[in-house]
């Protein structure tokens, strides 16, 4: 057997320095008193269905930023930056609320869902979120955050498999480490059962929290519960995922397709209605051709990357992740690729889905074990030794890019496990509590100002205001080219989408 730091060693440097990120953002956009805007997707961004960087995810007043695929760290985050920079320039008073947990919310019901136009594409798009909305509520689907999409060349799938499975086993650092949602505005959990505690005005919160958005509050699912899905290869993943996509699932199947009304309820009436209805941390993804369905491309063509889908927004980044954090991530991820991993199994599945709520809910609390195996471990100790395990791959990076940031981002991460106060969710906390008389609405509205204003005041190259003007306009003219050859009535195009053929090989 050889050790993770002789596999670290046995990379070809053009591997690793091949490595590829990208990042997708959401955001809800904001009033200036700290409830949502309920104003239509501006205009100036152009089309949600048709732009490549700047689109809509759940809600018509959620945005979702999308960079390109990025060589560098930097170029990465310039690219995210200047996306913000155009969209504050366009949003008037609002702003971007800079955290996972919604800004103050009306009732669930007029909550906007997505809107894309009248192709059957566009259709089915707000259809799949109106079904999510009678599902689980619109509330749930506000919760924001960052999606971090990661590749390496030369990687199999079942290598791409492997580092999923020893993702979920150790994601619980990532939630510790970054996790910036221990409160949320009361206006979230109105009329629903939860444990959380007083804090301030119209706040509550989990006093050891580190990401409700990840814990029982945020994107969990009763329904989704029973489904075990296993990570040992792809066929099993495809399975898995298969049945919960073509099973009819009786408690759906009463909400139906269509009201009586005629209007669509839902895409199906299956547990999922399409594959990216399924919640976890993390996904093996591959890119699609038009009218391609996701499961159909990854058996086609296998894993391209993965899509890391746990990390909160950092209210005390000006765009929800700093360079520090994404070189963690670019270690972790190779440290979950090089480690050993075991296939899991169905006893595992389950504990991991605790240990992912107990660390959520009670991250910070001392002493707090986490099931490993038959037995169970400190948290912290177990963390303690993931991040050790990175330090041989962050100095195989910095040896390859030059300097030490990598070493020093897996240092950082060693010194927060040992000192909670640090963390941001701590930070979140103090800072609502000192400053804002325990108004977790009110820190955010001021953080999200402040963004804003430090970002509208960085230059803006006319050639960059230009470049995105022009995606918003060319975007508009695809939806409304797409629109005039639609000719496919929209029950057949749904019928043809969700025919099961569609996801076989």
């Amino acid at each position: 057997m050889t050790s993770l730091q002789d596999r670290v060693q046995a990379l070809a440097g053009d591997r690793l320095v091949g490595i590829r990120r990208g990042i997708e953002k959401e955001s809800l956009r904001a009033r200036p008193d700290g409830k949502l805007a309920l104003t239509p997707h501006p205009a100036a961004l152009g089309s949600a269905l048709e732009n490549t960087h700047i689109t809509t995810d759940f809600s018509e007043s959620q945005l979702e930023l999308i960079t390109g695929v990025h060589a560098g760290i930097d170029s990465c985050l310039d690219e995210l930056t200047r996306i913000h920079q155009f969209v504050y320039r366009e949003i008037g008073d609002e702003v971007l609320w800079v955290a996972s947990m919604p800004c103050g919310l009306p009732p669930d019901e007029t909550i906007p869902i997505g809107v894309y136009g009248t192709s059957n594409v566009g259709r089915a798009k707000s259809v799949y979120r109106m079904g999510l909305g009678h599902r689980y509520g619109r509330r749930m689907q506000t919760i924001s955050g960052i999606h971090y999409n990661w590749s390496m060349p030369g990687v199999t799938n079942e290598q791409y498999f492997g580092l999923i499975r020893n993702f979920r086993r150790h994601s619980f650092v990532l939630l510790y480490l970054f996790g910036a949602s221990p409160a949320v505005c009361s206006t979230f959990v109105d009329g629903r059962s939860h444990e959380l505690q007083p804090f301030g005005a119209g706040t509550l919160h989990m006093p050891f929290g580190t990401s409700l958005r990840m814990g029982r509050l945020g994107y969990q699912s009763d329904a989704q519960s029973r489904l075990a899905v296993s990570y040992n290869s792809l066929e099993v993943y495809g399975a898995s995922l298969e049945e919960a996509l073509t099973k009819p699932y009786p408690p759906y199947e009463k909400i139906g397709i269509r009201n009586p009304g005629g209007d669509y309820n839902q895409l199906a009436t299956s547990l999922l209605q399409i594959e990216n209805e399924f919640y976890g941390t993390i996904r093996p993804k591959r890119v699609i051709r038009s009218g391609e369905r996701p499961l159909h491309a990854l058996r086609e063509r296998g894993v391209e990357y993965v899509e890391v889908r746990c990390m909160d927004l950092d209210p005390f980044e000006p765009v929800g992740i700093g360079a520090q954090t994404m070189r963690f991530l670019d270690v972790f991820l190779l440290h979950c690729l090089l480690a050993d991993s075991p296939p899991d199994t169905p006893d595992e599945i389950v504990a991991l889905a605790r240990n992912q709520q107990r660390a959520a809910a009670r991250g910070r609390e001392p002493g707090l074990k986490l099931e490993r195996g038959a037995s169970e471990t400190t948290l912290v100790e177990w963390g303690a030794e993931v991040v050790d395990g990175c330090v041989p791959i962050a100095r195989r990076l910095d040896a390859l890019h030059g300097g030490e940031a990598y070493t020093q981002a897996v240092r950082a991460a060693r010194e927060a496990l040992a000192a909670p106060a640090t963390l941001p969710s701590a930070r979140v906390l103090e800072t609502v509590g000192r400053d804002f008389a325990g108004s977790f609405v009110a820190f955010v509205r001021a953080a999200s100002e402040q963004v804003k204003q430090a970002l509208l005041r960085l230059p803006f190259a006319p050639d960059d205001a230009a470049h995105y003007v022009a995606l918003a306009r060319e975007s508009i003219a695809e939806q409304q080219r797409r629109e005039s050859v639609d000719i496919i009535p929209f029950e057949i195009f749904r019928e043809q989408y969700l025919d099961i053929r569609g996801l076989r090989l």
